[in-house]
């Protein structure tokens, strides 16, 4: 299942965000979609967030949203070592994003699983944050798929 939204031009590791919008901006960009579509997902991510911080707290954030502008489910992942204030749930600041964005109508339900996959990975990696020391993208990824029990 994450293994076909996790893709290498979607990962960054080097987040250069300080703050939540910065954030939410930045990983968006990745999917590489015309301005337009980018702003409209944006204030989308934006009034999720105004009704509860996706930043679940142990340094992580799983920032979603569904949008008529998509055709497809989209994941980014980024890492800020420095930490983004992100309101996350327990203050702390978040280092770890999983970023999903879909389309309204999903018939393979590909969002809410991946949701629920993303959930289950966070809850193991809140208790090892060796993803920090990983600066590859590869090993990067193949270290979540393992972590998730998919590699």
């Amino acid at each position: 299942m994450l293994k076909n939204l996790l893709k290498k031009e979607h990962l960054i590791l080097d987040m250069k965000a300080k703050t939540k919008e910065e954030a939410l901006k930045e990983l968006v960009s990745v999917f590489q979609l015309p301005e337009d579509k980018e702003q409209i997902i944006l204030e989308t991510l934006k009034k999720r967030e105004s009704i509860g911080s996706t930043g679940i707290g142990k340094g992580i954030a799983i920032p979603h949203a569904r949008s008529l502008v998509l055709d497809k489910v989209y994941l980014a992942v980024g890492r800020s070592k420095e930490g983004v204030d992100f309101d996350a749930l327990d203050g702390q600041p978040v280092h770890l994003f999983f970023m999903l964005c879909a389309p309204p109508q999903d018939p393979n339900t590909t969002y809410l699983l991946a949701l629920g996959k993303i959930a289950s990975l966070a809850r193991k990696l809140a208790k090892n944050r060796e993803y920090m020391n990983i600066d590859d993208p590869d090993e990067f990824i193949n270290y979540l798929l393992q972590l998730e029990g998919e590699q």
